[in-house]
């Protein structure tokens, strides 16, 4: 079931590969978490700091005193969470990772700061890229395909 993943950010100056030794991943309702992602809550796969190799070490930023955060300065993306005082292990975003879909959550983080109404949306109405003509046909006209 280990295996090495890779991922990084969205204008892929920030790169990693990391060993994963499953398929658990957890979401992260904090405030601190909803604050740094401007969402309401964030996936995060759990890692090794040891078993993680930057090609470029991402930007930190200290968002509370017992913590900083890796992102990319040029686009934004939120790659880390890591403690101040090292452990063993730290926390990427699951969807910094090439693919993604490796990972089921299996836990929360912070249930009293969750936002009831986000947890559970299959019963939501869908609106799929290729079937939304005002944004599909920006994508068509500025790179001539919809995005992977």
């Amino acid at each position: 079931m280990s295996a090495t993943m890779t991922g990084g950010c969205q204008c892929r100056r920030i790169r990693y590969s990391v060993l994963v030794e499953d398929d658990d991943a957890y979401l992260c309702h904090c405030r601190m978490c909803q604050h740094a992602t401007g969402g309401v809550s964030i996936a995060f796969k759990s890692v090794k700091i040891a078993d993680v190799t930057w090609e470029r070490q991402p930007e930190r930023y200290q968002s509370s005193p017992i913590a900083q955060r890796g992102f990319c300065c040029e686009c934004g993306t939120p790659l880390t969470f890591e403690f101040l005082k090292p452990g063993e292990r730290m926390d990427l975003t699951v969807g910094s990772f090439d693919d993604p879909y490796r990972f089921k959550p299996t836990s929360h983080c912070s249930p009293e700061t969750w936002h009831a109404d986000w947890l559970d949306t299959r019963g939501l109405t869908e609106h799929r890229l290729d079937e939304n003509p005002a944004t599909r046909d920006r994508w068509i006209e500025a790179i001539g395909k919809l995005p992977d």
